[in-house]
């Protein structure tokens, strides 16, 4: 099957984008400069990233939009009826086991709800909301793009075009026009720095990139960095570090769980694999997803088995270079006893066991502006 192509692809390639297969698309992983360049200027200034491979879903209603919350709620531990309009929030999609089918944003947007879904599940998805969701109506806007300003000049940068976005805090949603067009703005990202995640019309993706780009603050970068930086900020990569067979709790993102969702909560339970994720945040999961803290400079790549004097304890799932620490990270799963930073584990690289020690997550401490 041939690859899909981004609406920015002419651009990508006229800028020197180094095009590569992600996900069933072509997409840039890097520019001339470099992921080292990129990764950094992210951290000082700010990077146009150019993330519409991601699948956007509006669910609408056909009942009135809290019985839409009621129903996702079935889909998800995540609090949508408590979720206010104009804010959007984290949630997972379980399955029946307790696993991760995927892990989205969903906002509400007043009438209806709008979901950012993961490009290798995107398919998936739609099946799965078109499925379970049949008093509402779901759509894939696929006419639009999505672009990820990301840095701690994002706000100026997009502030010059769209005045507005200052008063936006960390997970404001709004819709916003501009050049004659409507854009869909979150003050959200995948970078653990500031920034927003903008979708626009798939004609008009070509003009707001140039505007942005036009003042020189703002570079454009590709995945490469965008992996290096989530990693930096401890960000779960879907397929790597979360998937059908682990559970919220031991990814660590039982704080995604609503607390009206819990055991003694309002609608305590009610999600798929329930009785599995509530156990273990009442017990505790027997592994937990970490950060992984290399000595010397070897980095330890997804696959990387974890060891103890009692064997093996666990494995890397995302790990490279980590160019805000010039230093090699890591994160993966070991034994939730192994699992309290200062434990020192060993990591086999090559044929060779190297030290490792368990680190608090994330690497790089979050700028967002709440």
């Amino acid at each position: 099957m041939p690859l899909r192509r981004l609406p920015l692809h002419d651009l990508h390639v006229g800028q020197g984008g180094r095009m590569v297969p992600f996900a069933g698309w072509e997409m840039p992983v890097h520019y001339p400069a470099g992921v080292m360049a990129e990764h950094l200027h992210t951290r000082s200034a700010a990077s146009l990233f150019d993330v519409s491979h991601m699948g956007q879903v509006l669910l609408r209603p056909r009942n009135g939009l809290d019985h839409l919350a009621s129903c996702v709620e079935a889909l998800v531990p995540a609090d949508i009826l408590g979720l206010p309009r104009g804010r959007q929030r984290y949630a997972l999609l379980t399955d029946d086991a307790g696993g991760i089918r995927d892990d989205v944003m969903m906002a509400n947007r007043g009438d209806h709800l709008f979901v950012v879904v993961n490009a290798s599940t995107r398919d998936a998805d739609l099946a799965h909301f078109r499925e379970s969701l049949g008093h509402a109506e779901v759509e894939e806007a696929a006419d639009r793009a999505l672009l990820a300003l990301q840095g701690p000049t994002a706000e100026h940068a997009l502030g010059r075009l769209v005045p507005a976005v200052s008063g936006m805090r960390f997970m404001d949603v709004a819709i916003v026009p501009w050049g004659g067009m409507d854009l869909w703005l979150s003050r959200s990202g995948y970078t653990g720095e500031d920034g927003f995640e903008i979708s626009v019309p798939a004609t008009g993706a070509q003009t707001l990139a140039e505007a942005l780009l036009a003042g020189g603050e703002v570079k454009l970068a590709g995945l490469g960095a965008r992996d290096s930086l989530r990693l930096e900020a401890g960000l779960c990569l879907y397929g790597n570090d979360i998937d059908r067979t682990t559970s919220p709790v031991e990814a660590g993102l039982s704080w995604s769980i609503g607390k009206a969702r819990r055991i003694g909560g309002s609608r305590a339970g009610g999600f798929p694999g329930a009785d599995r994720i509530l156990r273990q945040l009442e017990l505790g999961p027997r592994r937990q997803r970490v950060g992984l803290q290399p000595e010397g400079r070897a980095p330890m790549r997804a696959g990387t088995a974890i060891t103890s004097p009692e064997g093996h304890v666990g494995h890397v799932t995302s790990g490279g270079f980590g160019p805000t620490l010039q230093a090699p990270i890591a994160m993966g799963y070991v034994d939730a006893k192994l699992a309290q930073p200062g434990t020192r584990l060993n990591g086999d690289v090559r044929g060779r066991s190297l030290p490792v020690s368990v680190v608090p997550l994330p690497f790089v401490a979050p700028s967002f502006k709440r």
